[in-house]
């Protein structure tokens, strides 16, 4: 997955990215408050609706693609977007606030506009809403809350968009598209060229969005609210194809995982992580749970990891270990990063979600994206329509009653203390849960795993002593023996599962 013109994590400091790449969604004035144009900093209205939007995007897609010219007041350099980003500056009604056009990073303006009972004011006059008062243009945009302590979401960047979760921290992205995501060749980046803002009451806003690129044009409509626990948007897209595309990958998201509890340090900290594993619900109901590997680790090249889900109900990938002890960074917080979590609206039909990983010795390098993969071809001249809620939270998402796999480690195979057994990988997994409540060694709970047996010299499954509701799987598997690098396991008693689904990428000894 190469990086988009503009990527929060490109150019700057984990530090820097957390405060420059914040958020978005505040609260307006009052509830049901509608936003108002102020005098003089907008053009003249203009009829703006859901259908003139498609109308537009359908439009654009009949014309070649052109790459919008860089801003002509695009900042220098990194201390100036600072000044101009967090300087004393007047706001957009709905306590927006916007990124300036950066040199080389985020050179490109968009279009900014505010609808009012069907009409619509685009932004012409910028002076006094960047810091110290200074002209410019807006590469983006974040909306603080409406006591000015921060802001919770913001879109910068290509597609890009993130969000704040119940613990007012930032982590993951999301995207409005992926395209060629893995694929051979190199992956491309549509943008959001125009945002138009609409009051959805005092906690709520909707964004729409016109997406323009080389292979496709689209349509959103963005309905975020924010609620004590998570914040939610409810996405509407509608997207046309200009040329064939041999991955578009919808409701993709992208995250950092450098290195976690079953991975060797490269510093002081137990773990690095934005997230720590890919949940999906399948159109079946199973839960799986792909703990993530950072490739570097392995020394291995991109990793595409393509799990069936047809008419799925849900995936994302989530920060499940929330412990600080377990990461011990009183900087980034890791242990507050939110999850994401995506429910599509309708039946998607068949097809998998994808999960690429590739090689990072950097936590301020996003190196992981998930998406879900239609099996029906993207072919020019096609109109795609899809829904969904993203909910950015650290509370479990669609939870069902089987145990969760809360910790995933790997070692060497063998007796601990004596030689390692060459060629042998050992693989260590927990789950916890309410259903294992009241089991012991004697109420033959087995693991069951799709491993050859002439591949596994060890299995050993039982509870841990002492510890609540956790039973423990450990495994020394012959990786020569293994028929593909993938492998799954659960928990099970007699015909039922116990637990989710593991779905573990081998890691080579």
């Amino acid at each position: 997955m190469t990086k988009p013109p503009f990527s929060p994590r490109t150019s700057l400091s984990r530090r820097e990215a957390t405060g420059l790449i914040s958020a978005f969604v505040a609260a307006l004035t009052a509830p049901g408050a509608a936003l108002a144009a102020p005098a003089g900093r907008f053009g003249p209205a203009t009829p703006f609706s859901w259908d003139r939007l498609v109308a537009r995007a359908q439009a654009n897609a009949r014309r070649p693609f052109v790459e919008r010219p860089a801003s002509k007041l695009a900042v220098p350099d990194f201390d100036t977007h600072v000044r101009y980003t967090y300087g004393q500056a007047e706001e957009l009604p709905g306590h927006v606030r916007l990124f300036p056009t950066r040199v080389g990073i985020a050179p490109q303006a968009v279009g900014i506009s505010i609808v009012e009972n069907g009409q619509a004011h685009t932004l012409t006059n910028m002076k006094g809403l960047f810091g110290g008062g200074q002209d410019g243009e807006a590469a983006g945009f974040r909306v603080m809350w409406a006591d000015g302590h921060a802001d919770w979401l913001a879109f910068l960047g290509g597609s890009y968009f993130r969000a704040a979760g119940s613990h007012d921290q930032f982590g993951l992205s999301a995207r409005g598209i992926s395209i060629n995501t893995g694929a051979p060749g190199p992956e491309e980046f549509p943008e959001f060229t125009d945002f138009w803002f609409e009051g959805k009451g005092e906690d709520g806003l909707i964004v729409h969005a016109l997406l323009d690129g080389p292979s496709l044009t689209g349509a959103y409509r963005i309905e975020t609210k924010r609620t004590p626990d998570a914040g939610i948007q409810d996405v509407t897209a509608t997207l046309f194809l200009r040329r064939d595309i041999q991955r578009l990958g919808l409701a993709p998201m992208t995250s950092m995982y450098l290195y976690g509890e079953g991975d060797r340090r490269t510093d002081w900290r137990p773990e690095v992580h934005d997230s720590d594993g890919l949940a999906i619900v399948t159109g079946t109901g199973e839960h799986i749970w792909h703990p993530l590997i950072n490739p570097e680790q392995e020394h291995q090249p991109p990793i595409t990891n393509a799990m069936r889900a047809d008419h799925v109900k849900g995936f994302g990938l989530l920060q499940r270990d929330q412990t600080f002890d377990h990461y011990q960074d009183d900087m980034s917080y890791y242990h507050r990063r939110p999850s994401l979590w995506v429910e599509p609206r309708g039946d998607w039909g068949p097809g998998v979600v994808e999960l690429y990983s590739f090689a990072s010795i950097s936590e301020t390098v996003d190196n992981v994206c998930a998406y879900w993969l239609s099996d029906t071809p993207a072919k020019a001249g096609q109109r795609r329509d899809f829904a969904y809620r993203l909910t950015w939270s650290s509370q479990e998402p669609a939870h069902g009653n089987n145990a969760l796999c809360t910790a995933f480690r790997v070692g060497p195979g063998g007796v601990p203390g004596q030689d390692e057994i060459k060629g042998v990988t050992r693989y260590v997994f927990d789950f916890e849960g309410d259903i294992l409540a009241g089991l012991t060694r004697d109420s033959h709970v087995e693991a069951q795993t799709d491993i050859p047996a002439k591949a596994v010299l060890l299995m050993a499954v039982g509870p841990i002593g002492g510890q609540k509701n956790i039973w423990r799987v450990t495994m020394d598997v012959r990786h020569a023996d293994l028929p593909h690098p993938e492998f799954r396991l659960f928990l099970k008693r007699g015909g039922a599962a116990l637990s989710e689904t593991v779905i573990a990428t081998a890691k080579l000894p």
